[in-house]
């Protein structure tokens, strides 16, 4: 129940800073400044779950592409937005006999054997960005905001089973939401073009896989951890 409070206290306050920068950003006027960027992240993924019989089994690399909006209502505030490319995965061992459901096959899973999952999702994040003033040519900044999530793609590799690369769409959810949290700096170029650096988390909230032939009903939630590289223009 404390997990579930806290989980509900930090969801009202993401929310909170997301209606802020709204309501902020109604009295914008045509002059104020718009940041565009292009980022590709370097990531690192891994699942966890609500229930011991499945488990996280290890983490996965993966790959963030994408383009940034920002719309600033203060010289230090923005209402930051884009859209973006997550290749991301992760791999889960059940202790049940479970069974997978693929495009045109059904495979029994035996307890104990790792599946390991690759995800693509399409992901527009809706945040707010707080800056610092310039210092010298860096200025330091932060982002928190939402990622709604749509499954793109999705495979399954189950090496003891001798499955590679088997499309498992029909085992993952097609829509997810997750809060991001950002910091990072900003190497000024001159103008507007600045060098983009820092470290994001994006956790999501809703279940990723689907309970298709298990028999404990489970919530899988997503974490990735990403190092954002980028320039800004």
């Amino acid at each position: 129940m404390k997990i579930q409070s806290f989980e509900i206290t930090r969801s009202r306050f993401i929310l909170i800073c997301l209606l802020f920068a709204a309501i902020s950003s109604i009295q914008v006027d045509a002059q104020q400044k718009i940041i565009l960027g292009l980022h590709a992240d370097p990531a690192i993924s891994w699942f966890s779950s609500d229930t011991k019989q499945v488990t996280n089994n290890g983490a996965a690399a993966g790959f963030n592409f994408g383009l940034t909006f920002n719309k600033y209502f203060t010289p230090n505030y923005a209402f930051s937005t884009g859209i973006s490319l997550l290749n991301v995965g992760g791999r889960l061992k059940s202790s049940d006999t479970t069974k997978m459901e693929f495009t045109n096959s059904t495979s029994t899973v035996l307890p104990g054997t790792p599946v390991t999952y690759k995800i693509q999702y399409l992901s527009i994040p809706i945040g707010l960005k707080l800056q610092t003033n310039q210092i010298g040519y860096v200025t330091f900044f932060s982002d928190i905001g939402l990622d709604p999530k749509v499954v793109l793609g999705g495979k399954a590799d189950i090496p003891i089973l001798k499955i590679s690369n088997e499309n498992a769409m029909k085992e993952l959810n097609m829509f997810n939401l997750s809060y991001h949290v950002t910091a990072g700096v900003e190497y000024s170029l001159g103008g507007n073009t600045a060098l983009v650096a820092g470290l994001n988390f994006d956790n999501n909230f809703l279940d990723v896989t689907k309970d298709y032939g298990k028999k404990t009903k489970d919530n899988i939630s997503q974490k990735i951890l990403s190092f954002r590289l980028g320039i800004n223009f």
